[in-house]
């Protein structure tokens, strides 16, 4: 085999090698894809697929990404929760300010941001202190805080983007909705957290990095002005414009790291789902479901397709939105599919703490579907 050969056979290898980790890390979206091509052999590509797309919410997710991208370039998050995290004395208080820090961060800059944000700080935080034995329960209580957290505002999950688009809910009624299943989501963490040691602990790391208070008014200016579109206060074209283009100017890196697979998953289910509600049968059927209950086939479909894919394809079949709002974000826990945060999490936590796969999933699934349970039947009797 010449040199030029070698040269040729390794570059192949290793292209094969990334598009395995490619499509390893973005299952959803060729699952997507594939589900999309095949609904197209049985209703034909024609006109009516241009109503398929809710360009607004894939407009509103792409701005609020990119800018949480840009905050996340300058270290704003991780630095502001750092400086909380050495304000703690005790392993209780150090989880209750991480578990908050992850609830909160959901509400502003999405779930899986969230996650990726703030799940090693949670590693970092137990290392210092050598409590990694709770690597595992802190990892867990952070992914479900994650889930739960993003449920109160429109912009905190992407599935509530889209329905909060979709069915063009007011703020304040989308709020109210959601407001009870959000605070029994609190207690519950809050009893969780209970179940921690109050030991004392001792944080003295020094970090060198320092905020550019530039960046961080302007970045900050661009993440309200994304909120405003998103609460549809300014039209979403001119949002998209001058965010993308300062953006452009300033940090094109942050555009680079907006999640594009995320947005493709979308795109690939407005297609799925599209031709699913053309589809006679298929319409009947969920229909009958549906009208059974909203709430029960919304939360058991996310364990098995997860929550975003779920809020696109129930959305075509029912009006009860109120039943599949709670139904989407509360299915968010169980399985480890119901949703991609949870993947997140799982695929952070073996590169950060490898060796403990097995104890992380049994404990994972034991705790979600408390969660799930607990808030499902909380939710069935109260909240609906």
């Amino acid at each position: 085999m010449t040199f030029v050969e070698r040269v040729k056979r390794l570059t192949f290898k290793k292209i094969v090698r990334k598009g395995k980790r490619f499509v390893k890390k973005n299952v959803v979206m060729f699952v997507a894809l594939i589900a999309a091509v095949v609904t197209c052999f049985f209703v034909p590509v024609d006109r009516e697929y241009l109503s398929y797309f809710d360009t607004r919410t894939l407009a509103c997710l792409f701005i609020t990404l990119g800018v949480v991208c840009a905050l996340r370039n300058i270290k704003f998050f991780t630095i502001l929760a750092r400086k909380l995290v050495l304000l703690t004395g005790t392993l209780r208080t150090l989880f209750l300010m991480l578990i908050c820090i992850t609830f909160l961060g959901s509400m502003l800059i999405a779930n899986d941001m969230a996650l990726i944000t703030f799940l090693p700080l949670g590693y970092f935080a137990l290392s210092v202190t050598h409590k990694e034995k709770y690597m595992a329960y802190l990892f867990i209580l952070q992914n479900i805080s994650a889930n739960l957290g993003g449920m109160l505002t429109p912009f905190g999950n992407p599935q509530n983007l889209y329905l909060y688009s979709y069915y063009n809910i007011p703020t304040g009624e989308f709020c109210s909705i959601m407001l009870m299943p959000f605070l029994l989501a609190i207690a519950l963490l809050a009893v969780c957290c209970m179940f921690v040691k109050n030991e004392k602990l001792s944080i003295r790391e020094k970090f060198p990095e320092k905020l550019s208070m530039k960046r961080t008014v302007l970045y900050l200016m661009l993440f309200a002005m994304s909120l405003l579109v998103v609460f549809r206060v300014m039209p979403v074209l001119m949002g998209l414009v001058i965010i993308t283009a300062v953006l452009l100017i300033v940090d094109r890196d942050a555009l680079m790291m907006v999640d594009y697979p995320l947005l493709m998953t979308f795109f690939f289910f407005f297609i799925f789902a599209g031709n699913l509600s053309r589809i006679d049968v298929v319409s009947e059927f969920f229909n009958v479901l549906l009208d059974w209950d909203t709430l029960l086939v919304s939360v058991m479909s996310c364990q098995f397709i997860s929550n975003v894919p779920t809020a696109i394809l129930l959305s075509q079949f029912t009006n009860d939105y109120q039943s599949l709002l709670i139904g989407v974000n509360i299915g968010g826990t169980g399985t480890l599919i119901a949703s991609l945060a949870s993947l997140i999490t799982f695929s952070e936590f073996r590169v950060l703490y490898p060796g403990h796969s097995k104890k992380y999933l049994l404990m994972f699934t034991v705790i979600n579907f408390a969660f799930l349970i607990i808030m499902t039947v909380c939710s069935k009797l109260f909240f609906v």
